[in-house]
């Protein structure tokens, strides 16, 4: 088979399309021809490698996938092969009392689809068969694969961790970004005032589109001085960070008093200045969250499959363009997600 993979950690010279076997689905696991495979930044910073990220190459990048069942291991139940799904990224042991309770994302062993082991940029992949979700049968397969990652991500990053509630007003970075785009409807969704931030009037639009209630360009204007100007100084309830080091200080500063911070990423850094005495004195919750559960992405497809959220593709390359793909991620030249078609 195809598949867009890494021989060593580099630049963008590191991504190639490489052959590689067709791996045979093992005991409670289910072989998936691809149809459609998304990209994320988790694929750019998997690509360059930091300390402690083991991997065994050629590595397969690409955390978010849609595609066919083509073959099933033995002992699995309640999928046929025709069958269209879409993969939850998230790997937990399935046998810890965090996994048994819901909580695989918190597995001692937690392991992401396309980070930890090998993914899904590929024209097949095998994945165990209680990762695998029924697609959507309002999406094209390009648009399925638009959703798990993100959608997933910031769902539990705002409606868990965060307790997003109505009335309240949640400022949400870099709403262009896959993870912004899905946080805007989110906070929506649950009823709350969104204040976004974009890099261009173009992105600005959509993501007005997509249910923003105020705008703020963060190429031409200060993100802080808008909220307090938007919020009567009061600052909002939550800040949807993800961007890291180039924006953290100033998002403590418009959380309100009490106001809680959820972080899912950190884009432009991760060692950024705190000033504790923001945190302490303004009793500030800082809360980091990481992917989500399996139920949780099951009630996130169910609101996409109603049309209550909607995945948002900027473009499909065929799945030998995936260097120039991750130039356009990287440059930011786009509005929600890029799909790779094998």
């Amino acid at each position: 088979m195809k598949a867009v993979a890494i021989r060593a950690h580099g630049g963008p010279e590191a991504v190639e399309l490489l052959d590689l076997p067709l791996p045979a689905p093992g005991a409670g696991q289910a072989l998936v021809r691809v149809r459609a495979a998304a990209l994320n930044h988790l694929d750019l910073w998997v690509r360059q490698g930091w300390p402690g990220l083991k991997l065994t190459f050629p590595h397969v990048l690409g955390s978010d996938v849609a595609g066919v069942v083509e073959a099933l291991g033995p002992g699995v139940e309640g999928w046929r092969v025709g069958d269209a799904v879409v993969v939850n990224p998230s790997l937990g042991c399935g046998r810890c009392e965090r996994c048994l309770a819901g909580a695989e994302n918190l597995c001692r062993q937690f392991a992401i689809l396309g980070e930890h082991v090998s993914g899904g940029q590929a024209e097949a992949l095998v994945v165990p068969a209680r990762n695998l979700c029924a697609k959507p049968a309002n999406l094209t397969f390009e648009e399925a694969a638009a959703v798990p990652l993100t959608f997933m991500t910031a769902w539990h990053a705002v409606a868990v961790r965060a307790a997003l509630r109505p009335g309240e007003t949640i400022l949400v970075h870099a709403a262009g970004s896959g993870v912004g785009v899905a946080a805007v409807q989110i906070a929506k969704l649950l009823g709350a005032r969104v204040i976004a931030t974009a890099g261009s009037a173009a992105k600005l639009e959509k993501a007005r589109a997509l249910g923003a209630d105020e705008l703020v360009n963060s190429e031409t204007q200060d993100f802080l001085a808008e909220v307090k100007r938007l919020t009567g100084r009061r600052g909002v309830e939550v800040v949807f960070e993800h961007v890291g080091k180039a924006t953290w200080e100033r998002s403590l500063l418009c959380a309100g008093v009490g106001g809680r911070v959820v972080t899912v990423g950190a884009t432009t850094g991760y060692d950024p200045p705190t000033d504790l005495r923001q945190v302490f004195f303004r009793q500030l919750s800082i809360l980091g969250s990481t992917m989500g559960s399996a139920a949780e992405l099951l009630q996130v497809l169910a609101f996409v499959g109603e049309g209550r959220l909607r995945p948002v593709v900027d473009r499909v390359l065929p799945l030998a363009e995936a260097r120039a793909a991750q130039a356009l991620l990287a440059g930011r030249a786009l509005f929600g997600k890029i799909v790779l078609s094998p």
